[in-house]
This record gives C-alpha cells, structure tokens and sequence, in this order.
C-alpha cells in the first residue's frame, strides 16, 4: 500500500484507531456518478470495517463496483486527517460481529435505546471491509495554531 503525507505508517494506524468519527465513503452509482456517505468504522486487520443492513444502497453500489475512496477527519479544527483508495469486499458472516464492535466504540454501551435498536436488528447486518491500496494524510496543526 503507498502513503503519503506528513503521518508515518504508525501514525496512521494511531490516528484511525483513536479518530471515533464517521468515516466519508465515496463509490460510484449506477451513471458512474459519486455518491458519497457516512458509516461508523473500525481500523483493525489493515483494513477499515463498516457495517449496514444488507439491503442498503451501498451494498448493491459496492458489489456492482468495488472500488471506493474513503476520508477519515474531524469538521473542526485543527484540520488533520487520512483518505485513501481501495476496495470493498462484502463480509456477511463478520456482521453482527463487527456491529457490535461499532456500537462499543460509538456508543460505548448495548443498554441505550438506539444500541439496543441496532443490535436487535443486527443479525442480518453486513460488514463492509475497505481494504486500501492507497493512503494520504495531511495535518494543518502548526498552520492553525
């Protein structure tokens, strides 16, 4: 996988593992127009784990065409961040599994309302695993400060 940017290999792998914020995924409709969206993740195995009904427009978009891009950063400064290139792969049989990974790490408890809503409906679910081929990070800290 290449990478540039001012984060090394580590600092990547820390940045992902501690940034609890919606990843940006973007792949490509049908027309071949982008289409971009929001899904909880996880940075474990090398790889960016997303989860979402099977039935979700994603899913059918990234089975048609796997390729991706994807954007990891917080809204506020000081603006740093990762985004990359890769594919997805479908991972049914990791689902629930993985859900329940993003709710500990999201919602940090299965006893709220809404965790209990996910989980609960959650037996189906569809993990998403973006595998990158191609990483960039940039990091305006010292620009800002």
């Amino acid at each position: 996988m290449r990478s540039q940017g001012p984060f090394s290999s580590e600092q990547i792998d820390t940045y992902l593992l501690e940034t609890v914020v919606p990843l940006r995924l973007a792949c490509a409709d049908p027309d071949g127009h982008p289409l971009v969206l929001s899904l909880w993740f996880l940075w474990r195995e090398g790889a960016l784990w997303c989860a979402t009904a099977p039935d979700a427009r994603v899913v059918a978009l990234l089975r048609a065409d796997p390729r991706c891009g994807f954007e990891v950063a917080r809204d506020a400064p000081p603006y740093r961040g990762v985004r990359g290139q890769g594919r997805a792969e479908l991972v049914p049989a990791r689902g629930f599994e993985i859900l329940e990974a993003l709710v500990d790490r999201y919602l940090g408890t299965h006893e709220s309302r809404f965790a209990r809503w996910l989980l609960g409906r959650g037996k189906d679910e569809m993990a998403i695993r973006l595998v990158p081929s191609r990483l960039s990070s940039w990091d305006f800290s010292r620009r800002m400060s």
